[in-house]
């Protein structure tokens, strides 16, 4: 595995962006460099695309770090998923406004931002509930390729449409977002670091503080320890918890997952009784939470029924195959365990997201820890390869200098 390097203040951190960015570029096309996907597992090509200015409520932002997340990976490689390309995906990132449409009045020229693949109208039922995150108007649409204003892409190349991918396409130097989708940020924030907080990690260590939330001297039980999951931990972490015991098959993970407060580590191959059993055993009854990161159905069951009876919460992150059945004992509810679901870690785009920036510059989360590969957007492809052999947490990729 290749390290992760300490880096310099980036040169865009030192300087006034607002000042940098040319205010000649605003109302008119851009053209400039994309990853283009042009069809199901081919290597994406560096193609210069054609973006057009923001429409009413858009934000044109110029992309400076992104991350591949699996969710791009997934939907590049179209296994059981409707194909739709040419793509650019991405949507793991951070960057700063270039210019911004009609009617957007809390974000201009020169912010520092992360877009977000679902969103926060700040009008919908959901919007305006404290419990929900789920905004009606802009909740992810992973089939969409078009902006939701006009139903028209803003990347094309010689005229021909290039689709969207989530509202964001952050594999571009430039994209267009609904202004819903756009978090600002501290213009002290190094765009390096955050911009793996608008996916992976702020799934995941919100599954553990919003939705688990476990007391202080808790224990806890994560199901997968890739970047969700380990995010997950560092969640549990935050909390306080004096037990975390990290699920998986691969024990080569479990010296990584120590630095995200893992305590423990159970590989379910090594026992023949249930995995739910051994971690009774090993936790006077069963945790006071479970987290499960992996999307297998049988993983879900395991981690409801190891949570204690009359207290015990279990989280359901991993997104299931269409098909998949969720069955267990009517008793194991009727004892008084609890199972949610949560989307997004449960956290607002525009409301939360600025304030898990402000966690990391004050040292209470670590993300330097999750980036474990660094490439240069030329080399893109190669994010995609490390993700195939399953190598390291995130990749982050320069986009823009």
């Amino acid at each position: 595995m290749q390290s992760a390097q300490t880096h310099k203040k980036p040169i865009e951190d030192t300087i006034d962006l607002s000042s940098k960015l040319l205010s000649s570029t605003a109302g008119q096309v851009i053209t400039c460099k994309a990853a283009v996907a042009w069809g199901p597992g081919q290597p994406l090509k560096i193609e210069e695309v054609q973006v057009a200015p923001p429409q009413a409520m858009e934000v044109r932002i110029k992309v400076y770090y992104t991350a591949l997340c699996r969710t791009d990976f997934v939907f590049w490689e179209a296994k059981g998923q409707t194909p739709l390309f040419p793509r650019i995906f991405g949507h793991e990132a951070a960057g700063v406004v270039e210019s911004v449409g009609e009617g957007v009045t809390d974000l201009k020229p020169g912010d520092k931002v992360l877009p977000v693949f679902t969103g926060e109208c700040k009008e919908c039922r959901h919007c305006k509930s404290e419990d929900s995150n789920m905004c009606d108007l802009l909740r992810i649409n992973s089939g969409r390729g078009v902006m939701i204003s006009d139903g028209k892409s803003r990347f094309s190349i010689d005229g021909k449409p290039i689709y969207h991918f989530v509202g964001t396409s952050t594999f571009s130097e430039y994209t267009v977002v609904h202004v819903g989708c756009v978090a600002k940020i501290n213009p002290e924030a190094p765009l390096d670091k955050v911009c793996i907080l608008s996916c992976g990690v702020a799934t995941g260590m919100g599954a553990t503080l919003n939705v688990g939330k476990p007391k202080k001297g808790s224990t806890v039980a994560i199901f997968g320890l890739g970047s969700v999951g380990l995010a997950a931990a560092e969640g549990a972490r935050i909390a306080g918890a004096s037990q975390i015991i990290g699920i998986g098959s691969n024990s080569a993970k479990f010296e990584q997952a120590k630095l995200f407060g893992v305590t423990e580590f159970i590989n379910p191959a090594d026992y023949e009784k249930p995995i739910q059993q051994v971690i009774a055993e090993r936790t006077d009854g069963g945790v006071d939470c479970s987290i499960e990161c992996t999307g297998n159905v049988k993983t879900m069951i395991q981690a409801f029924e190891s949570c204690h009876d009359g207290w015990g919460v279990s989280v359901l992150v991993g997104v299931p195959h269409s098909e998949a059945v969720f069955a267990t004992h009517p008793v194991n509810f009727l004892n008084e365990r609890t199972l949610k679901g949560t989307f997004f870690g449960n956290y607002k785009p525009r409301s939360d997201l600025p304030g898990l920036v402000e966690m990391y510059l004050n040292k209470e989360l670590e993300l330097d820890k999750f980036i474990t590969h660094e490439v240069s957007f030329a080399d893109i492809n190669k994010a995609f390869d490390y993700m195939t052999n399953r190598e390291g947490l995130r990749t982050l990729i320069k986009v823009a200098d």
